[in-house]
């Protein structure tokens, strides 16, 4: 089940605008491994990536996928550890030219959709939706294949499904847990 994010959600939305910029400040890291400044990891179709903005490690695991030739964004997707370790939080970032009210819905392995999520804003990146996996959702995710992201397009188009992969997101939830983030 998809519950509604915390207060949280605005530090994920700065970590997001932070990692998406490509925050370079050489501010002493705290926590990381080395006393590094940030961390980059690849696991599987996940990075997880580190900065330390003010010397406070924030860490999140993402992925983004891009548009074969033209190499724009179509999907990004960035996660951090809920409160309480008890599930993820955080935001997918999805293209313009979706119908906004409609908002999407989400399902783990083709399983039964998960509660619907709304759009809370557009940005010049795309349109942001706030999503977060409790327990038993962040379970399924961590032994899943795919998460599949519907939403309705505007124009004559009815449904637009995006595949998001699980491939490393078991490993990139480890090494988040283990970064204490």
């Amino acid at each position: 089940m998809i519950k509604t994010p915390e207060p949280r959600l605005a530090r994920a939305a700065s970590l997001a605008l932070t990692l998406a910029l490509g925050w370079t400040g050489s501010v002493p890291a705290q926590g990381l491994p080395g006393g590094a400044n940030s961390l980059n990891e690849t696991h599987g179709d996940w990075t997880v990536a580190c900065v330390a903005p003010e010397g406070v490690a924030r860490c999140a695991m993402t992925q983004t996928q891009v548009q074969g030739e033209s190499r724009e964004r179509v999907l990004a997707i960035e996660l951090t550890t809920a409160d309480g370790g008890d599930g993820v939080t955080g935001l997918l970032v999805l293209p313009f030219g979706l119908n906004l009210d409609a908002g999407i819905t989400l399902a783990i392995d083709e399983a039964t959709e998960l509660d619907p999520r709304r759009f809370s804003t557009c940005l010049p990146a795309g349109c942001l939706v706030p999503i977060a996996f409790d327990g038993n959702a962040y379970a399924r995710l961590r032994a899943g294949t795919t998460v599949m992201v519907r939403a309705n397009a505007n124009g004559s188009t009815p449904e637009v499904t995006f595949t998001v992969s699980l491939n490393g997101f078991a490993s990139a939830s480890s090494r988040l847990d283990q970064l204490g983030q």
